[in-house]
């Protein structure tokens, strides 16, 4: 097989360091990918740079979306390590508001709570199984670009004694996070006209672990210019079930005082004024606060470049709306997977670039115009007057706070569905993709 020839047929006597597909990246992008490609048949190189089990910083709250790429994984998604949630509580201007899921045919009406420590490595246990070659503790160095086409043909990659290895495909995806160090190699760097966040979060052993809501506080206070300050952004308390829970805070870039913010200390001062029988106290804090970049809304393209393809938080797929990324990594990565099974059924170079070409435009399709939304919301929530106003005369509203949650997660019926999901379907499909 030439180094630009794709086939659907693994060649098991070619070396073990080549593939039909690299994956970079073994988090809930890469393995997802890796699995609906091992699925349809492909010999898929999975690379990891640390080796599981392993922590990674997120809120771990998973919504509905999630819980249905789950299911279709086939991961069953009850007994030990498994909280099951009913909604979102959210806390602000005075209000304390429950808004239980919504009740859809296209997702299930729960979701999930489950820490970072093995979510990631049921994922990529799932892709094993499925038939992909998983090799951890394989950290990626740089891009191998065939000369004359100026394609990438595969990667250089080091394990813990530092002994480099060449690793060749004819196609490579990078699920390499918010860095992606793989991408910014081949020239394709981040958009400083997109959304980004900050999340820090830490655990405490509390009695809310068994909490059965999502938790959110949208009422953080900072320091501008010695004013205390309205931030954009909000506080998260998700009971884990295992005797802790995660509470953490995520704040946007979208106001000037963005970067003055000392976020583990305003993450410290904000747990301080919790009530004492909750537990949020140094004595019972559970490792360090860690913190972590959310790339949001697109910000960096295009997803497919000369045989790389972008996935999750490497091509700034978190939502804009409420910061959630697990989702729409593992929606992108079965989007990226049916696009390369139907590429390589492709009989010529010329079409199957063709057909691989055609993966930004989907992703703009399924995405592009709630993303937009998600900006325009970004740049509405920066303005500390918004804010309040709409915490104070908002939240107590019930039927827009249901529409609100609709939107913020994304979560609505594509063609039947109440006047809520098509006033939302409606300004997606209207606004702009890019």
């Amino acid at each position: 097989m030439s180094e630009t020839h794709l086939s659907l047929h693994s060649v098991r006597e070619r070396p073990e360091s080549e593939a039909d597909v690299i994956v970079v990246g073994a988090g809930p992008a890469g393995s997802t990918t890796a699995y609906y490609l091992a699925q349809a048949g492909l010999d898929v190189l999975l690379l990891e740079k640390t080796a599981f089990p392993r922590e990674k910083v997120c809120g771990d709250g998973l919504t509905p979306r999630a819980v249905k790429q789950l299911t279709a994984m086939g991961i069953p998604v009850t007994g030990e390590g498994w909280m099951r949630n009913h909604g979102l509580r959210i806390i602000g201007g005075g209000v304390r508001l429950e808004l239980p899921w919504p009740d859809l045919a296209e997702y299930p009406g729960f979701g999930l709570v489950r820490t970072r420590t093995d979510f990631d490595q049921l994922l990529a246990d799932r892709a094993q199984q499925a038939g992909a070659r998983l090799l951890q503790r394989t950290s990626v160095v740089e891009p191998v670009i065939e000369e004359r086409s100026q394609r990438i043909v595969g990667v250089r990659a080091k394990n813990p004694d530092g002994e480099r290895t060449t690793y060749r495909a004819p196609l490579v995806i990078a699920a390499d996070g918010n860095s992606s160090r793989l991408s910014v190699a081949m020239g394709i760097r981040k958009r400083d006209d997109r959304p980004m966040g900050v999340a820090v979060r830490t655990y405490f052993t509390s009695p809310r672990h068994d909490d059965d809501y999502l938790e959110s506080w949208l009422e953080l206070w900072g320091e501008s210019n010695g004013k205390r300050v309205l931030l954009p952004g909000y506080g998260w308390v998700f009971g884990v079930g295992d005797g802790t829970s995660n509470v953490g805070l995520g704040i946007l870039n979208s106001t000037a005082s963005f970067r003055e913010v000392d976020y583990r200390g305003l993450l410290r001062n904000w747990t301080q004024g919790m009530p004492e029988e909750w537990g949020f106290s140094e004595e019972n804090q559970r490792g360090n606060i860690r913190g972590s970049a959310l790339p949001m809304g697109f910000n960096r393209v295009p997803h497919y470049s000369r045989g790389l393809m972008l996935v999750g938080d490497s091509g700034g797929m978190i939502n804009p709306f409420n910061g959630e990324g697990i989702a729409y990594a593992m929606e992108a990565g079965q989007l990226a997977a049916d696009v390369v099974v139907q590429a390589l059924s492709r009989p010529t170079q010329q079409t199957r670039e063709r057909t691989l070409l055609r993966y930004p435009q989907i992703l703009a399709d399924v995405y592009g115009g709630y993303y937009t939304l998600g900006r325009y919301f970004v740049k509405m929530i920066g303005n500390p007057y918004f804010m309040k106003y709409a915490t104070r005369y908002g939240l107590p509203q019930q039927t827009l706070m249901r529409f609100t949650l609709k939107m913020l997660a994304n979560l609505t019926e594509p063609r039947r569905g109440d006047a809520a999901d098509r006033v939302i379907n409606g300004l997606s499909t209207m606004a702009p993709s890019a």
